[in-house]
């Protein structure tokens, strides 16, 4: 019997369609208020450092050192690679060369200057001789600096075979081993900062539009979660700081950037996530599901007027749900009218017996009471 009464009740308040037959056109009607709503939504992510760096030489050559480990942290200027440099050791050794030449050449050239100009002084030579002289000590400088900058150029390629990190960071891959030839187009490895780590998500234009709306911007945007791929909840709550000020057409979304601090190194660059943005609205009108219809993706309710007619209602709710209540966006307003429960026994226009939800709850429960035996046991067979 217990059985049979609860299957009768769960039957009058299935999806909020069917009722008691009370036979007095008495529907269960709620005003509109407001109250506390909480969703959130959730967004694929890709997880990079605030600085990935790829590590390229150069010059061309081959790998006589690798100085670091993947995963290894480095600091900006560390040596990570050391590349053949016995041809750049030559090469400044002989602009050295050349610079001592062109120094003793400048050298000899502006004694023969001094000594003409004492010269012409005396007037022992003319013009055209000082002149000469004058030429001689100017090109002879000229080729002194053309073989110290030769030098600095010598050096410098040598420099380049000794690969630095131009950042702090984390080492990635090692794709190439010691004695492997190498040349300017080679990514040696990744250097990324992970000290904080940048998460890229993307929002529709829609959601975009609207945040922007808001007035407030990224600033209005509260503090948002990382999920990680194992599902867990990241401990640090991270900031949306940048969003893309172009759309892409291909997809129709905006890319958002929100940073995490990584003070444990938990977060690797390369991974894969999803942001978790909270919505709170302490002022939102949230209407229970069973007592909205649904026909072709749009939404109605029976609302209730002044003269106790129902009006077929379309309202427009948030798509973020708990599965039991909607967040109403449009289409009702605080102190409107609305039917919770019997909604298929509607029609536009009809008139009903206003009660409240509890008047109808007791009614059902002894309309129950009034079952008489035949009608448990044939709710049973049902």
């Amino acid at each position: 019997m217990a059985a049979a009464v609860a299957l009768l009740l769960s039957s009058c308040g299935k999806s909020g369609g069917g009722r008691p037959e009370f036979g007095d056109n008495e529907y269960p009607v709620v005003t509109v208020g407001t109250s506390s709503s909480a969703s959130q939504q959730s967004f694929p992510a890709s997880i990079k450092g605030v600085q990935d760096v790829q590590i390229s030489p150069k010059v061309q050559g081959f790998i006589t050192q690798i100085n670091v480990k993947e995963g290894q942290t480095v600091s900006a200027g560390q040596v990570l690679f050391v590349i053949d440099n016995v041809t750049y050791q030559a090469q400044v050794r002989q602009s050295q060369a050349a610079v001592n030449t062109a120094q003793a050449a400048c050298n000899t050239a502006k004694l023969s200057f001094e000594n003409a100009q004492k010269l012409f002084e005396s007037k022992v030579i003319g013009d055209f001789e000082l002149q000469s002289a004058t030429n001689s000590y100017e090109s002879a400088k000229a080729a002194l600096a053309q073989a110290q900058a030769g030098l600095a150029s010598a050096k410098e390629m040598l420099n380049f075979c000794y690969v630095k990190s131009p950042a702090a960071g984390v080492v990635g891959t090692l794709p190439f081993k010691k004695g492997a030839l190498v040349s300017a187009a080679s990514v040696l490895t990744t250097v990324s900062n992970n000290s904080s780590m940048e998460v890229y998500f993307s929002m529709n234009e829609k959601e975009a539009l609207a945040m922007s709306k808001n007035g407030g911007g990224l600033s209005a945007l509260p503090a948002v979660k990382l999920q990680l791929s194992d599902g867990t909840i990241y401990d640090l709550e991270g900031r949306v700081t940048k969003m893309s000020g172009v759309i892409d057409q291909a997809t129709g979304t905006v890319q958002m950037i929100a940073v995490f601090q990584n003070p444990q190194k938990l977060l690797k660059s390369g991974a894969s996530g999803s942001i978790i943005i909270p919505h709170d609205n302490p002022e939102a009108i949230v209407i229970p599901q069973s007592c909205v219809s649904e026909v072709q993706n749009k939404k109605f309710v029976y609302t209730v007027g002044k003269d106790n007619k129902v009006k077929y209602t379309e309202i427009k709710v948030d798509p973020q749900n708990d599965g039991m209540n909607y967040v109403v966006t449009d289409g009702l307003k605080v102190g409107d009218k609305y039917v919770t429960n019997g909604i298929t026994k509607l029609s536009d226009g009809m008139e009903i017996v206003q009660i409240t939800p509890e008047r109808y709850q007791q009614k059902i429960q002894e309309q129950a009471k009034a079952m008489s035996a035949s009608d448990i046991v044939n709710a049973m067979k049902k």
